[in-house]
């Protein structure tokens, strides 16, 4: 009775924190660990016990920088560097198929289309959440089309967990299922299949300008590559890219390999100069 009561008494405990007399005598506010905050844990949790090899790799963006910042003066658009950096992985990803797998028991999955799972903040019920939608056949699409899809995310208005994919049915798992759930997911096609194997974040972009910003990605899947900050140096801009591979599918060696190709793509801005100019025309049409 004694346990009940002391959770009864939480309960009515504003989650805004507005009762002013319990901060004025106790110093502190409890506020509900959410079923959003919940998910976010146990996605953590699961990455964290993966073997994995992990990468730090400085890449000069220079060129790409230099175009958006130029298309931006010609047409007043602001192009995506996020949106550059998944087209470039979903092509070196394309080359190199065995990291576009997971394991299932004894067996590798290897999947057909690049699906990139990519994490976007959005506002749900009144908390700030990295929420993850998956741009599926990547491989295959423009950046133009990738730009678009990463938009239309991030204006997403819906206030669900999950409505970036929807799985708005994920708020109805117990909470002390998540990660059950999580690790069962990793291993099933069809959530494969609509969340990919390979993870992007570019939370790393929203530090402090010209600052070094290192990340080390937590990630279920078999890639996962984060984007740290970007650093203005004499002769270079260079972007900060964290990866990580799940170690049981993929060694050291190709791992390297495709690191070394998703470099030269980031390093050369021939995506965005063969695609924008096309987008440039979408976009004027657009706003007409």
């Amino acid at each position: 009775m004694k346990d009940e009561s002391v959770i009864q008494s939480q309960k009515r405990i504003p989650v805004d924190g507005r009762d002013s007399n319990m901060q004025k005598k106790h110093g502190y506010r409890v506020v509900p660990f959410t079923m959003n905050r919940r998910m976010v844990a146990a996605s953590a949790s699961v990455g964290r016990t993966q073997n994995n090899i992990q990468a730090l790799i400085e890449v000069d963006i220079t060129e790409p920088r230099r175009f958006i910042y130029e298309h931006r003066l010609r047409t007043g658009e602001r192009l995506s560097l996020a949106a550059f950096v998944i087209t470039c992985l979903a092509r070196a990803i394309a080359e190199y198929p065995n990291l576009n797998s997971f394991r299932k028991g004894r067996y590798l999955i290897l999947l057909d289309d690049v699906t990139i799972s990519v994490l976007v903040e959005r506002e749900i019920a009144g908390e700030m959440i990295p929420e993850p939608f998956g741009i599926r056949a990547a491989q295959t699409k423009t950046y133009r089309q990738i730009h678009d899809e990463v938009r239309a995310a991030q204006q997403q208005s819906e206030d669900r967990l999950g409505g970036l994919s929807g799985t708005t049915w994920l708020r109805f798992i117990p909470g002390f299922l998540l990660r059950t759930f999580i690790r069962v997911a990793s291993r099933n096609i069809r959530m494969m299949d609509r969340f990919g194997a390979v993870g992007v974040t570019a939370v790393g972009m929203f530090g402090n300008k010209n600052e070094a910003l290192w990340l080390i990605p937590l990630s279920g899947g078999t890639v996962a590559v984060a984007v740290g900050g970007i650093v203005e140096r004499p002769c270079a801009s260079d972007g900060r890219i964290e990866t990580r591979e799940h170690h049981d599918i993929v060694d050291g060696a190709p791992a390297a390999r495709f690191l070394k190709r998703f470099s030269e793509l980031l390093m050369n801005s021939g995506v965005l100069r063969d695609e924008t100019d096309t987008a440039a025309v979408h976009h004027k049409i657009r706003e007409e």
